[in-house]
């Protein structure tokens, strides 16, 4: 482990050099001479996305900080199966790790958090961003859009739909001469990036998952993705923190950066700006791991789904309730 987050650490400073990736490692190439990213790979951790205050000025934990860290949220798993305290009209929800597949181990890298980028870890909300969020959190029996548009079934954006979350941490990545598609797990995006696109869409075309272009800078691929519209959310799952929920403006700007650095190993990077919702620019980096044997699974959720509108009549029985009608 010390090895290899050493080896990290030198190629770290937010965009991985590949001529320093290229000394120990050979990346296979397809038949059109392509890298090959193609195939499974997974993210579930228990590396948070923001950098905890408890390790404020420290971008790696130690091996001995690694096994404490994951003995210790074993332990906290184990006690909670067996403490289910459910009160009498409270959220049942999923009740124990059954319902969970969030993994158990940090990022291979040792990593404090998946923000690198500013050095605190830790991203730049505007607080008039973190005021929408509260609100939205406030009032979700009062209306749909207050919910998250991961909860509504529509989409996690970019790029929330890279980022890991309780269950369904896989992504399939195939490659054509003219595509590079990522399947993700969680739920129902496929995403198709059009290898021979030079230009974005007019600026008046606005998507939830925006508009990318894409080219090969050596062995990496770099994604540059615009065009968003402004109903989105920079994270949408609990694991997000104290980014779930945070929105995103049209302005936002996403420039993704996928580096296979070994047989079982790709770095993806994600340099985010929205001058909206954010002071200044922030990166995400994380290795995603290959899993020949992981089988992805249906996510089997839909817009306008019965859950929306079971919360929704569920506000206005306690208004009813409460004014004693």
């Amino acid at each position: 482990m010390c090895k290899f987050r050493h080896f990290v650490t030198l190629a770290f400073a937010f965009s991985f050099s590949t001529s320093i990736l290229a000394q120990d490692y050979i990346v296979p190439r397809l038949a059109n001479g392509q890298p090959d990213l193609q195939g499974v790979w997974t993210n579930d951790t228990i590396t948070p996305i923001e950098r905890p205050a408890t390790l404020a000025g420290r971008e790696f934990l130690s091996d001995d900080e690694i096994a404490t860290m994951e003995r210790n949220t074993a332990e906290r798993r184990e006690r909670a199966d067996n403490n289910i305290v459910v009160e009498a009209g409270g959220s049942i929800g999923g009740y124990n790790q059954i319902w969970l597949d969030s993994g158990d181990t940090v990022l291979s890298t040792g990593q404090t958090s998946m923000i690198v980028d500013p050095p605190n870890g830790r991203a730049p909300i505007r607080e008039s961003a973190l005021a929408t969020r509260d609100f939205y959190f406030a009032n979700v029996e009062n209306h749909y859009i207050y919910h998250t548009v991961w909860d509504r079934c529509i989409t996690r954006g970019v790029p929330g739909s890279m980022l890991p979350a309780g269950y369904n941490n896989a992504y399939r990545f195939i490659q054509t001469d003219d595509t590079f598609t990522i399947v993700y797990e969680m739920i129902h995006d496929v995403r198709t990036i059009d290898l021979k696109k030079t230009e974005h869409l007019d600026d008046k075309i606005k998507l939830w998952m925006g508009d990318s272009v894409a080219r090969w800078d050596g062995d990496t691929l770099v994604v540059e993705t615009r065009n968003f519209n402004d109903r989105g959310m920079i994270a949408n799952s609990t694991a997000g923190g104290r980014l779930k929920g945070v929105p995103v403006s049209d302005q936002l700007h996403v420039v993704e950066r996928f580096t296979r650095i070994s047989e079982g190993t790709i770095i993806w990077e994600a340099h985010v700006t929205d001058p909206v919702n954010f002071s200044s620019s922030f990166t995400f980096s994380m290795p995603l791991t290959y899993d020949e044997e992981y089988v992805m699974y249906e996510y089997a959720c839909h817009e306008g789904n019965y859950a929306i509108s079971n919360i929704l009549s569920a506000g206005r029985a306690r208004e009813r309730a409460q004014a004693g009608r």
